[in-house]
């Protein structure tokens, strides 16, 4: 028997939606008012700056010569799959699991949009200190970054299942 799909964790996907629209939102505005390699500097420390990355994190595999654009998209099919799944087994309460697997499929998403749409991921965020630059990222790697942080800490909070033994 099947249970209702508001008793779950899907109940949580309209974040998906949210971070869909704020990543895919920001990356339309950067595409429609920047030239590659522009930059505006918005603070002390932080530009926005367009950049393309055919690879991952970090522009791993940038250089390889297309197939990674692929071995990407299926990875984060996959892992959006495998979590969906996780969040239909838990249930609607377990709300940090729930938001930050969220996060991660939003990301993830909007990525994958990037990489099938236009056969790269928009890069815009750019932080520095002096003359040193942190790679150029965006908001679906910010969501994806908050999402593992937000699993990471739930490890180390005490379980509602510990406490009542």
């Amino acid at each position: 028997m099947s249970k209702p799909l508001c008793s779950t964790g899907l109940r949580w996907l309209w974040l998906v939606v949210v971070v869909l629209i704020i990543d895919l939102g920001s990356k339309y505005l950067i595409l429609q008012n920047f030239a590659l390699g522009d930059t505006v500097s918005l603070f002390p420390s932080l530009n926005l700056h367009y950049a393309r990355n055919y690879g991952a994190a970090f522009s791993f595999l940038a250089d390889s010569g297309g197939w990674q654009r692929w071995f990407f998209a299926g990875i984060a099919i996959g892992i959006c799959v495998i979590l969906m799944v996780m969040m239909y087994r838990s249930k609607a309460t377990q709300k940090l699991n729930n938001i930050a697997y969220a996060l991660i499929i939003g990301g993830a998403l909007g990525n994958l949009f990037d990489r099938l749409w236009h056969g790269f991921v928009v890069d815009m965020i750019d932080f520095y200190v002096g003359d040193w630059h942190f790679a150029t990222f965006n908001l679906a790697d910010t969501a994806i970054c908050i999402g593992a942080a937000l699993i990471v800490l739930e490890g180390f909070l005490p379980s509602k299942e510990k406490k009542a033994a």
